[in-house]
């Protein structure tokens, strides 16, 4: 791979595209739901301590009420509107319960159970908010405006939605390239990281491609349109995120699947219950207090709590431990992936290009460090990717560059600078040393092995090459054994580089399947084909190019540092320290949560059924009917609280690490 710098003038950066429209950022109180969710709380919050305090009725009964109302009118509703779709909603279950239970004096217990499930309702669609206005923001990348070349070759300054297929537009050195289409004059560097995802610039040229919402560096460049803005590369990801969101699979925990017959086993049980005395001559009251007390014992608060605090615990200790988990359905879903699919730059490697060989050529008369002073000396006054690598590694070994005048930069060929009174030049391999053998057997040893190659050259004379790489984490190789042995798949690398960078990093992290040179429909295409095939795919990515993929993906994840805002939001799952490690580990922890949801269900369950039973078949007093279901709460919300300690994260990061030497013994 030849090298490719972005040069911009001294101390220059490169314009602004123009000024970029502030990212709109839902409020959590512009929610209704939210509103509806905090009032309830608050009113909870004010009528608890005056109940507790012994404070009368009058004082703290109102306060409930609105908690109830406040809570409880729009499930209530929602599940009325299912009703007449014949369809009985668990949430109408939950507000019929609560409605109950302080209908036989339990009104703390509904009260709760109101505000448990507005406060859950808030929080989804706060997520679903936030999601939409970062698919709303990425469209901010494009500029508005775009500079028309007409035929009388005066320019116009026109909306981007006006260019058409075939028209001339003109990008200026720093602005943002305005649509998809093909250079026809020019030469220039091209940031598109944002599409592809790879950090260093690519040279433009006549006959090459360059896409809408890409930051154009020093060069101007003539281009005709080749897609209409609607279908641009940029507005096909946005497209893309929004498709895979509303076709992912429904985001319900497992218990949830069970819902439809239990709640309606639990609504024709209370009305038997009532009604059945009555047909025999019972009292009237006697059937209401069994009826409600067969409600409360048999509601399914127990199994919400066996599901719930296993799945929260995890996402605690996660957090605790670098890792954001969005959401109770997200670590339930973390557990039963079995496939993985990984992004390269930023993802499996650090993300920035690093100087990881040095080599002065014979009879040059430098030695490592002199060699790459020269060429920081020569690359000081320069921006580029390239040139911070060359300059970090001159400092990693101290030195000091000398003082460099004179400094030009030549679009997609390099910098040159005057240093100690001799031209010094940092550029890419050209052929200008095919006269020194040395030098090209240098360049042609590091291209191979996919690095960038930087020849640096004295009053025109080859003296030494540098090779520069995105370095791979440290974790990356073991990383990527844990997620093959936990999902018992070889996990897959996807990524917008060339082919040779990309098989040879994955070589080094232990990856045998390599798709390269990916956009992004191509990585969505990819994951839908395993969705298809029955896989359920963890994607990790970090960029704006592996959003699409993230959505479509059974759970994405995205490295928090240096992810885009869209990955970031779009992603189910975020590293917030950037530990790649953390990945298999926050995975066994769900499969371990998953456990413990398995066994709080089975004790919530012989609860139900032996206090059920009782009632039907003797006379259950309704305090221990109600001491025996919040015991079996207390009891299963222990067990799930079991997650939170460091110990279960360390199991679990003990487990990847067992699975990955099962895994190599097996081979």
């Amino acid at each position: 791979m030849s090298a490719t710098l972005i040069e911009h003038p001294a101390g220059a950066a490169p314009a602004p595209a123009g000024p970029a429209a502030p990212r709109r950022r839902t409020r959590v109180l512009a929610l209704p739901e939210a509103r509806w969710a905090a009032a309830a709380l608050a009113a909870f919050l004010l009528a608890l301590p005056l109940q507790l305090a012994g404070a009368p009725a009058w004082a703290w009964g109102p306060l409930y009420a609105l908690a109830y109302a406040c809570g409880g009118w729009e499930p209530g509703w929602a599940g009325l509107r299912a009703l007449r779709e014949k369809t009985l909603d668990v949430d109408l279950l939950m507000v019929v319960a609560a409605l109950g239970a302080a209908a036989i004096g339990q009104v703390l217990d509904g009260a709760l159970l109101i505000v448990i499930f507005a406060t859950s309702g808030a929080l989804e669609a706060l997520a679903t908010a936030r999601t939409a206005d970062s698919v709303r923001g990425l469209l901010d990348l494009a500029p508005a405006t775009a500079t028309r070349l007409l035929a009388d070759g005066t320019e116009q300054t026109v909306p981007v939605e006006e260019l058409a297929v075939g028209e001339l537009v003109l990008v200026r050195p720093g602005e943002r390239i305005g649509a998809d289409g093909t250079v026809l004059d020019g030469v220039s560097e091209v940031d598109q990281a944002g599409i592809t995802g790879e950090p260093l610039p690519a040279a433009k040229r006549a006959g090459d491609e360059v896409f809408a919402g890409t930051l154009n560096g020093t060069g101007a460049l003539r281009v005709r349109v080749g897609r209409d803005a609607a279908d641009s590369v940029i507005a096909r990801i946005v497209r893309m995120v929004e498709e895979a969101s509303e076709t992912k699979a429904p985001t319900q925990l497992f218990i949830e699947k069970v819902e439809q017959r239990y709640s309606l086993g639990m609504v024709a049980a209370t009305l038997a219950v009532f009604s059945v005395p009555l047909l025999v001559g019972a009292a009237f009251a006697d059937s209401l207090l069994r009826a409600m007390t067969f409600m409360i014992v048999a509601s399914p608060c127990a199994v919400v709590l066996a599901t719930m605090p296993p799945l929260l615990s995890a996402i605690a200790n996660a957090g605790r431990h670098g890792v954001l988990v969005k959401s109770a359905v997200v670590m339930e879903r973390l557990g039963r992936v079995d496939a993985a699919a990984l992004d390269k730059t930023g993802t499996l490697t650090e993300g920035a290009p690093q100087v990881t060989d040095v080599r002065p050529l014979p009879g040059s008369g430098l030695d490592e460090d002199a060699l790459l002073a020269l060429a920081a000396a020569a690359e000081h006054a320069s921006e580029h990717p390239l040139a911070r690598a060359v300059l970090a590694a001159a400092r990693g070994r101290g030195l000091s560059p000398a003082p460099a005048t004179g400094f030009a930069s030549t679009p997609g060929v390099g910098v040159s600078a005057t240093v100690d009174g001799r031209l010094v030049a940092a550029t890419a391999p050209s052929g200008a040393e095919a006269g020194a053998e040395a030098a090209a057997g240098a360049v042609a040893e590091l291209e191979e092995a996919g690095r960038t190659a930087v020849l640096v050259t004295r009053d025109g004379a080859p003296v030494g090459v540098l090779g520069i790489a995105d370095r791979l984490r440290p974790d990356a190789a073991a990383t990527v054994a844990a997620l093959g042995a936990l999902t018992g798949t070889a996990p897959v690398l996807l990524t917008g580089d060339n082919p040779r960078a990309a098989r040879r990093l994955a070589s080094e992290a232990g990856l045998t399947d390599v798709r390269a040179g990916l956009l992004p429909q191509d990585k969505v295409a990819a994951v839908r084909a395993w969705e298809a095939a029955g896989r359920r795919v963890l994607v990790v990515g970090d960029g704006v190019n592996d959003a699409p993929a993230l959505a479509a993906a059974h759970v994405g994840v995205a490295m928090g540092r240096a992810g885009s805002d869209l990955a970031l939001e779009t992603a189910d799952a975020v590293v917030v320290r950037d530990e790649l490690a953390t990945v298999p580990a926050v995975v066994a922890l769900s499969r371990r949560a998953r456990a413990l949801v398995v066994q709080n269900l089975v004790l919530a369950s012989v609860f139900i059924t032996v206090l059920a039973v009782w009632d039907l078949v003797g006379t259950l007093p309704l305090p221990l009917g109600v001491l025996g279901h919040e015991g079996s709460t207390v009891l299963v919300g222990l067990n799930g609280l079991r997650l939170l300690r460091d110990a279960a994260w360390n199991r679990a990061v003990a487990e990847g690490r067992t699975a990955t030497g099962d895994a190599t013994a097996a081979r």
